[in-house]
């Protein structure tokens, strides 16, 4: 064997080098050994050890090197575009004077306060060897070179939208950020109410989008009207009923609604038993080596889902909460399913805003707190829908739902995005597939108003109680240009259990985002999920899914699935489940397809006697029939209904079914 003689001279010739000591933050030159032996590794003699001590030299600041202004560099690598979101953003906060009064009051005003302090320019400093919280995955920056904020905090407290960040890159935020949504409707805080002739048209009108069940059928019904609570509208108990300002002198109301996503609160919202003691900060699980660390980290932020600025946005802007409290032993001894509490968000085309600009859109800020209490059961329905009334104006809808399931509580729960009206089909065709002189689809869809629409919900629910049970259903099937719903599941007490399904079905010119987050911190709990997503047209859907389990959640079991299916040869897809696993003893599995409808099982249904279409509706609804059967019975309604969620989503599934053959044919898995 010949050794590379040119690397040893190299090695050899070396006079000089610099080593940077973390711990003291020092610079010091080390002399290089000249033998050879060192240079491939043996090491140092001793009296080379002795060389090396006395060459150490601890460089003085401001005479050895210049102190940088950290500060001066803050902004330093904000691109153009990035400053345009901070500016969106800052839009949507608005001006607020020091004698500004928030609904929510010190809660708001503490999320005010974290959003508007830049964050700390710090260093990483490596920790002694014989510290408990030694680790060695240190990012130090040098003495000399200036401290910068990770990406999205160089103006504010909380990473805002970026267009190349992790958790936005498939999302369409240069649409988002170049729409105006500083608009509001200045009601909003103040109850809606109607005479009979406006009741009767608003129920009318519900019923008909499929966001109204019946008194006897439900516990509870909330109805709000662009953010107006209406009580003619609603189903009000001492235990559902819109939030009044007296409701923030309860502590565990205060404690729940001052929480943001994201780890943003740090202290966990229950106590975790780990064998040792109990783990109480989210920053420290599975520390020293696999904690995720601070939230402003560049570390930390790219494993979030980026709601934290949106939930902050909310607390601060919101006039309206949906208050929920299930007593303890609720519906324990019922047999089967018991009945729902409704929580209904009706929008008109421009939310009751008053707009001072043409183009100009409104925002809106949805809130809802679920405390399931001891050995409860509840089943809780979210809808989303439209009125189709109003000036047609662009809208974002910022929503954030906050869940907190206790000791042996057991929650169901549908979440039913509908709004923005249905997607123009057929957007895949091109000019040789349509006769002469007849319009584009796709520009028919281009000139849709609520192609201008954002959607953006933050769900986050904490098991906080030893054998705590949820049961999660998402649909997205509305028509906005913009969804985006992230999703998080806290599993933080031993036993519970969390069942995650979600369906998304993107037509159009839609771009949609799922994310999910199991994140497992108690031991001997479970998960499943269950994704399903169909994009037709020329959509773009994403779902990222994400389980995580800590070191102290041994003897997790944990299941994960996605399946997409590609409609058209104009739409794309990502899917990325992940698993990230820091115990040792669990069994997890996670999986995910992408493909056409399967072109056996479509030959096998055209061999039965049914048309082509026909056969393509039949395997679409059998696939999403595995998520909307899961739905609350009172939203799915009957077979033959004409309002039930099974109807909507026919009709929605038809209108995304391809009226051409696919271009590719062959290369794609059965589903």
């Amino acid at each position: 064997m010949r050794f590379n003689s040119l690397a040893l001279m190299m090695y050899a010739s070396l006079s000089e080098s610099w080593a940077f000591i973390s711990s003291n933050n020092r610079l010091t030159p080390t002399s290089t050994m000249s033998t050879s032996l060192f240079a491939i590794g043996v090491g140092p003699t001793k009296e080379e050890e002795e060389e090396i001590t006395k060459a150490e030299k601890e460089l003085i600041p401001g005479v050895d090197y210049e102190v940088p202004d950290h500060e001066a560099y803050r902004l330093s690598r904000r691109a153009s575009f990035d400053e345009k979101c901070d500016a969106w953003f800052g839009a949507l906060l608005g001006e607020i004077d020091d004698g500004h009064s928030f609904f929510l009051g010190d809660i708001a005003e503490k999320h005010h306060k974290k959003l508007m302090t830049p964050v700390e320019l710090k260093n990483e400093f490596m920790k002694p060897i014989d510290d408990p919280e030694y680790t060695p995955f240190v990012s130090t920056r040098l003495p000399w070179a200036p401290l910068l904020p990770a990406f999205g905090l160089e103006q504010y407290g909380i990473p805002i939208p970026r267009r190349n960040a992790e958790t936005w890159r498939h999302f369409d935020v240069t649409g988002m950020v170049n729409q105006d949504y500083s608009a509001t409707n200045k009601d909003v805080g103040v109850e809606l109410e109607l005479n009979d002739e406006e009741v009767a048209l608003y129920k009318e009108k519900l019923i008909a989008k499929g966001g109204w069940v019946e008194d006897d059928k439900v516990t509870a019904r909330l109805v709000y009207i662009n953010g107006q609570f209406c009580p003619q509208l609603s189903l009000a108990t001492d235990n559902v009923r819109n939030m009044a300002k007296e409701d923030l002198k309860n502590k565990e109301v205060q404690q729940y609604l001052t929480r943001l996503t994201d780890g943003f609160t740090d202290e966990l919202a229950a106590p975790v038993p780990d064998g040792k003691g109990e783990l109480t900060q989210f920053s420290k699980l599975s520390k020293p080596n696999h904690c995720v660390g601070d939230p402003t980290s560049q570390f930390a932020i790219n494993t979030q889902q980026g709601t934290a600025c949106f939930s902050a946005l909310n607390s601060i802007k919101t006039k309206a909460v949906a208050l929920i409290r299930q007593p303890a032993g609720t519906d324990s001894d019922t047999e089967g399913d018991v009945k729902p509490i409704l929580v209904v968000n009706a929008l008109s085309r421009d939310i009751g805003a008053t707009f001072e600009s043409e183009g100009q859109g409104a925002a809106m800020h949805p809130r809802a707190l679920l405390i399931a209490e001891e050995n409860s059961r509840t089943s809780f329905v979210q809808s989303c829908v439209d009125l189709d009334d109003g000036e047609d104006r662009p809208t974002l809808y910022n929503g954030y739902t906050q869940i907190f399931v206790k000791e042996g509580a057991k929650l169901k729960h549908s979440y039913l995005e509908e709004s923005g009206g249905m997607v123009t089909g057929g957007t895949e065709l091109g000019k040789k597939d349509l006769s002469e002189g007849e319009i584009l689809p796709r520009e028919i869809e281009s000139k849709r108003p609520a192609l201008k629409d954002t959607h953006l919900e933050a769900i986050d629910v904490q098991l906080v109680g030893d054998e705590a049970s949820y049961e999660g259903v998402l649909l997205s099937i509305g028509g906005s240009g913009r969804l985006r719903i992230a999703q998080n599941v806290a599993i933080l007490r031993p036993g519970c259990h969390a069942s995650v399904k979600g369906l998304s079905l993107t037509g159009g010119a839609q771009r949609t985002d799922i994310k999910t987050n199991l994140h497992h911190v108690a031991q001997g709990a479970t998960s499943e999920q269950l994704q399903k997503n169909m994009i037709g047209g020329r959509g773009t859907g994403a779902w990222r899914g994400r389980i995580r389990v800590e070191q102290s959640a041994q003897q997790t079991e944990s299941n994960q699935l996605s399946r997409t299916i590609l409609l058209s040869d104009r739409c794309r897809a990502w899917a990325a489940p992940t698993l990230e696993i820091i115990a040792d003893d669990v069994q997890c599995a996670h999986g995910a397809t992408v493909s056409d409808l399967s072109e056996e099982e479509l030959f096998y249904l055209q061999s039965r006697g049914l048309d082509k279409k026909t056969s393509r509706n039949m395997l679409m609804y059998a696939f999403a029939g595995d998520v909307t059967v899961c739905v609350d019975s009172s939203m799915r309604g009957e077979i033959d209904s004409k309002s039930g969620i099974t109807k909507r989503v026919i009709d929605r599934l038809e209108n995304l079914t391809p009226s051409k053959d696919r271009a590719v044919k062959g290369v794609f898995s059965s589903v």
